[in-house]
């Protein structure tokens, strides 16, 4: 049965998820919400839909299933938990929101309220990464000791000047690790399994911004893994994500989302040839061209809707990535190492 989505935020990533559901299967696209009037009527103008800046009457919307929310990250708790009291399911974009605090409101209101709840991570629907996951668990890396993250992106100092909320703490949470890398930490957290410990430092180097442009962290994993983590927007031009896994028995290497190198002891596994039509130039640009990644995520998350199943990343899964952030903010103020005692 045909779902109907509300497009909840005005802004670029609004926009990939409009054009995502306009290309999913089973999905029909009803309306458009924002507070950015202009902005806000142009989406809803090109889908032919209403547009609505006033929050409560587009969740009175008839008809609507869900809301695919992407307005800004510290907003994203408190729209989905609205939606949620209205008995729609709710899908938002990364993060969950800035605080594990608010992820546990959310996923408490959605599971009190029977909806279900999702985060926009594409990179589990990625199929080179889903086919490194799989590699990963069957063990054919073997005992994963050793992992890199590298998120060195660069973004202009208008990317900030010209945004109410990027940037800060009270709307974005924070800068270049919540904001552009979580992608990666949901990755690395998805493929490694649960954090013991981390220790962090992050600086604002470049941009007039509240919070932080460069990090670096040094995750241990609960596994034994041990993993160093970099992330920026203060790298000019911008270079690839960059991911390395090695295990006892090889090394894998991610570009963007292609698996571009498996080199194990006795072999070597075919991949993908860096720089493929499709390539992500995420390092350098705020805008998505390929929707194809939110288009899977809205699919499996109907799907999970109608089969009353987990959508591939749902509220728990979310928050994971947020502990782990919040773990690598307060190592750096204190400049101390930090313990993850809990499982998410």
């Amino acid at each position: 049965m045909e779902k109907f989505v509300g497009i909840l935020g005005g802004g670029n990533i609004s926009e990939t998820h409009l054009k995502a559901a306009q290309e999913a299967e089973g999905v029909q696209v009803v309306a458009v919400c924002g507070y950015n009037a202009a902005k806000v009527a142009k989406l809803a103008e090109g889908a032919g839909v209403p547009a609505y800046t006033d929050l409560e009457k587009f969740l009175s919307h008839k008809p609507m299933d869900l809301v695919a929310i992407g307005s800004p990250s510290g907003k994203h708790a408190e729209q989905g938990i609205q939606a949620a009291e209205r008995g729609l399911h709710v899908l938002v974009e990364k993060p969950i929101d800035i605080t594990t605090e608010r992820a546990d409101q959310l996923i408490a209101t959605c599971s009190r309220k029977g909806v279900k709840l999702g985060v926009f991570f594409q990179d589990r629907v990625a199929p080179d990464l889903q086919r490194l996951k799989s590699m990963i668990d069957n063990g054919d890396l073997g005992r994963i000791h050793l992992a890199t993250a590298h998120v060195k992106w660069y973004r202009p100092p208008e990317y900030y000047g010209d945004s109410r909320w990027r940037g800060t703490w009270a709307l974005d949470g924070g800068g270049a690790v919540i904001n552009q890398a979580i992608h990666t930490v949901d990755l690395i957290l998805w493929l490694l399994g649960d954090v013991g410990r981390v220790y962090a430092a992050t600086g604002t180097k470049l941009h007039d911004i509240e919070t932080e442009d460069t990090a670096v962290a040094v995750i241990e994993f609960k596994s034994g893994t041990l993993a160093t983590f970099e992330a920026a927007t203060s790298a000019y031009p911008g270079q690839p994500r960059r991911i390395f896994l090695s295990g006892s028995k090889g090394t894998a290497q991610v570009e963007h989302d292609l698996l571009v190198s498996v080199d194990l002891v006795n072999f070597t596994v075919d991949t993908q040839e860096k720089g493929e039509p499709g390539r992500n130039l995420s390092e350098s640009s705020p805008v998505v061209e390929n929707v194809t990644g939110h288009r899977l995520i809205i699919e499996d998350f109907v799907k999970a809707i109608e089969a009353d199943i987990n959508p591939l990343c749902d509220g728990l899964e979310g928050r994971r990535s947020v502990e782990l952030i919040e773990a690598i903010y307060k190592s750096a103020r204190t400049r101390q190492p930090i313990e993850l005692v809990t499982d998410a």
